[in-house]
C-alpha cells in the first residue's frame, strides 16, 4: 500500500442539507456525537496504509481546515502525509469547481508530484468504515482501467441527489451500464463513488476529457467510455454499512440508526478505530434526577433533564426539568429549564430558551442553525 495515494473531492452540491451546510462543508458536518464526516474517509485510507492524502477543497472550507489541522490525529502530519488543496483563480479557472472532473483538472500539478502508482479517489459525503486492501488487489487482479466500488440494495444510498449512480455489473466483474438520476434503476448496485485506478492514467483521462470541454467524472469519462468499451471498467462490491448524507432527512436517520448497538458495531469495527480531532473534556455528569434512555452522549455534557432516543454532541447541557426526545444536539448546545424537543436538529452553539417548545414528525425533523438562540 506505499505505492497508493488518496485523494477526498469535498466540493458535493450540499442544497439539500440547508442550514447544516451553510456555514461549512459536507465534509465538516458533525455525525456520530463526537465525529465529522470525513474523518470516515481518511481514517479508511490510513488503516490501508495509505500516507499520502490530498483534500481537495471549493468553499465554506474554513471549518474543516480547523477540524483537520495538520492531520496529527490521522497520523498525516509527516513528510508525505496531508495536502488541502484550496480552489484557486486563474486564466483557465473561475475558482468554482463544476464538478470532479474540473477539480481534478485544477489539481493536475498535486496527481504530476505524486509518486504513487495508484491512487484511491473518493467523495466526501458518504459514510462507511472500508479497507481498501481487497479492493485494491481486486483491480490488480482484474486487469481492469478503473475499479468503482459499489453496494447492493442502495442501502441507505440515493435519497436525494440527482446524481445517483446504479451499476449494471456482469458475473466478471465488468461495469457494462451506468445510470445517473434515474428514478426507477434497473439495477441494485449503487456506487460509493469511490474509484481506484492508476494516477499516470487518471492524469491523462482528466487532460482528455478537459480538451474535449468535458466537466462531470460519472457522466462524462466513466460512462461514455463504458458505453463505447474504450476502458475496462469493472466493479467491487463493499458489504459494509455505508449510508449518504445528502439531505435533512437521511442525516438524521443515518445518526438516529447509530442507536442500534449493531449497528454501531458494523460502523466501528475494533481493527478498524475511527479518528477525530481531540477534544479534552470531563466525562458527561448526570445530575440529581436526570433520565437518559438509548441515547448517545459524548464526554463533556451536563444532564440535569430527561434525554430519550437521542444523540448528544461534547458540551451539551440539558437542564433541570427539560426533555429531549429522538434529536441531534450538537457541540455545546444548551436546553434550559423547562424546555422540551422532539424530532429536532440543534446545530453548535445553539439555545432552546426556558419553557420552549419544538416539536416535529420523524419525516421532517426541525433544524436551528448555528449560534441561533430560540
Amino acid at each position: 500500500m506505499k505505492d497508493v495515494m488518496g485523494l477526498i473531492y469535498t466540493g458535493e452540491n450540499d442544497i439539500h442539507l440547508g442550514e447544516l451546510t451553510s456555514q461549512r462543508a459536507v465534509a465538516a458536518l458533525p455525525i456520530a456525537g463526537r465525529y465529522r464526516v470525513i474523518d470516515f474517509q481518511l481514517s479508511s485510507m490510513v488503516h490501508t496504509g495509505i500516507k499520502n492524502v490530498g483534500i481537495i477543497t471549493q468553499k465554506n472550507y474554513s471549518s474543516l481546515m480547523d477540524h483537520i489541522g495538520s492531520g496529527r490525529e490521522w497520523d498525516l502530519h509527516g513528510k508525505q502525509g496531508l495536502t488541502i488543496l484550496p480552489p484557486f483563480l486563474t486564466r483557465d479557472n473561475m475558482g468554482v469547481y463544476s464538478g470532479l472532473l474540473d477539480a481534478l483538472k485544477s489539481n493536475l500539478t498535486f496527481l504530476r508530484l505524486s509518486r504513487q502508482e495508484y491512487i484511491v479517489l473518493t467523495n466526501s459525503h458518504t459514510v462507511y468504515n472500508v479497507d481498501y486492501s481487497d479492493a485494491l488487489r481486486a483491480h490488480v487482479e482484474s486487469g481492469a482501467d478503473i475499479t468503482v466500488l459499489y453496494t447492493r440494495g442502495g442501502k441507505g444510498l440515493g435519497t436525494e441527489g440527482k446524481d445517483d449512480t446504479y451499476l449494471t455489473v456482469a458475473e466478471d466483474g465488468t461495469i457494462t451500464g451506468m445510470e445517473i438520476g434515474s428514478a426507477v434503476p434497473s439495477s441494485d448496485c449503487a456506487s460509493l463513488k469511490i474509484y481506484i485506478t492508476k494516477r499516470e492514467l487518471l492524469r491523462q483521462l482528466v487532460e482528455q476529457s478537459a480538451a474535449n470541454g468535458m466537466h462531470h467524472f460519472g457522466r462524462d469519462l466513466l460512462q461514455r467510455n463504458i458505453n463505447n468499451g474504450s476502458l475496462k471498467i469493472c466493479g467491487y462490491e463493499y458489504k459494509g454499512l455505508a449510508c449518504q448524507i445528502d439531505s435533512i432527512q437521511s442525516y438524521f436517520n443515518f445518526n438516529m440508526s447509530l442507536l442500534d448497538a449493531g449497528v454501531r458495531r458494523q460502523l466501528f469495527p475494533k481493527e478498524r478505530p475511527v479518528y477525530t480531532k481531540v477534544r479534552d473534556d470531563l466525562p458527561a455528569r448526570y445530575i440529581g434526577e436526570s433520565q437518559c434512555t438509548n441515547s448517545l452522549v459524548a464526554n463533556g455534557c451536563v444532564i440535569e433533564g430527561t434525554v430519550i432516543n437521542s444523540v448528544l454532541f461534547r458540551g451539551v447541557k440539558v437542564a433541570k426539568g427539560a426533555v429531549v426526545k429522538n434529536s441531534i444536539i450538537m457541540q455545546d448546545a444548551q436546553i434550559q429549564e423547562g424546555a422540551e424537543i422532539d424530532h429536532c436538529i440543534l446545530d453548535k452553539q445553539s439555545v432552546i430558551r426556558r419553557n420552549g417548545r419544538l416539536i416535529a414528525p420523524a419525516a421532517y425533523p426541525i433544524v436551528i442553525a448555528k449560534n441561533v438562540v430560540i
